[in-house]
């Protein structure tokens, strides 16, 4: 960590009242400055020195889905940096009562500073973004989340000291998780390898246009239906449950196709021998990943989980501030 004296706020000047839909909307310096803002933060609010650039700004927060990490660090983030979090559960709106996202977006727009939603569509945030006068952060969607993959790698630089050139392997279910993942690395320069059973690939769309940028920025995007191949010699090895919220229907038969793909002793033992292991929880042991690498001495899934905190707070200065 840095000197406090040392630490010099730079947020991203070109993200000032730009919406955060996906990372591919992003430059990979603009990726880039949220990662080291997101590091100067966590710095100063340690210190008890965090900034109050927020004073006076309301985020509204819109949950169609359950969260812990989500609402917990966002609320926590608006209130360090002096503004204030606002909690709204789309049930409670009229939204939950056929009102149209477009009307929803232009009415909050004269409320509030900006928006935070956790929504089951895509496309229902874009609709929102499209009518709201003020920024639309995505907290999660069905195929994005890229909040979660700014605080994945704030934790990887963190530990590792750099992010270029390294091996993450992601194993398991080519979800939103797993797309905003590829896109990020690829932003950064890593060499990310995906491996999915036959089925539950990454959307090829997303996996081509995050290949572009891993080029210009000297990494690579690999997909693979072998976990081997993808834990052997990497630097970090990510996983992610294999149901997600929403798809408890298909549990039994997703049990079945991923039983392969356990993040265990015996998969872990391809990757380097200081290999990161992390999971953007809630994780379920036992399944998706064994007690003894989850909760194992190259596990950093905890710091993962308060970065998410920093690396919002990185986004809301950038976009609000």
């Amino acid at each position: 960590m840095k000197l406090l004296e040392e630490v010099q706020l730079k947020p991203v000047a070109s993200l000032k009242g730009k919406d955060l839909l996906t990372l591919l909307d992003y430059t990979s310096e603009e990726v880039q400055g949220l990662l080291t803002l997101a590091t100067q933060l966590k710095v100063l609010t340690k210190a008890g020195k965090c900034p109050r650039l927020l004073e006076g700004k309301t985020l509204g927060m819109i949950f169609e889905k359950s969260s812990t990490r989500t609402r917990v660090s966002f609320e926590v983030g608006m209130q360090q940096l002096g503004g204030y979090g606002m909690y709204m559960n789309a049930r409670d709106m009229q939204i939950g009562r056929g009102e149209p996202i477009s009307d929803t977006g232009k009415v909050l727009s004269g409320y509030l500073d900006g928006i935070m939603i956790r929504a089951n569509s895509h496309e229902m945030v874009k609709e929102l973004a499209e009518h709201a006068s003020i920024p639309v952060i995505n907290g999660l969607t069905d195929i994005f989340h890229p909040c979660q993959a700014l605080a994945d790698l704030e934790t990887i630089v963190e530990h590792k000291g750099e992010l270029k050139g390294l091996k993450i392997a992601y194993i398991g279910d080519g979800n939103n998780v797993a797309h905003s993942l590829v896109i990020a690395s690829a932003h950064v320069g890593m060499d990310v390898v995906v491996a999915t059973p036959k089925g539950y690939e990454c959307d090829a769309a997303i996996i081509e246009k995050a290949s572009a940028i891993a080029e210009k920025n000297g990494g690579t995007v690999t997909v693979t239906y072998d976990p081997i191949e993808a834990a052997t010699q990497a630097d970090v090895i990510y996983a992610d449950v294999w149901t997600s919220m929403g798809q408890e229907e298909e549990t039994q038969q997703r049990l079945i196709d991923f039983k392969d793909y356990q993040i265990n002793d015996a998969l872990v033992a391809h990757a380097k021998a200081d290999y990161m292991f992390l999971h953007c929880l809630p994780a379920h042991r036992e399944e998706e990943v064994t007690a003894s690498v989850i909760d194992g001495p190259n596990s950093h899934i905890f710091t993962q989980a308060e970065n998410r905190l920093h690396a919002q707070k990185a986004v809301l200065v950038s976009i609000l501030a």
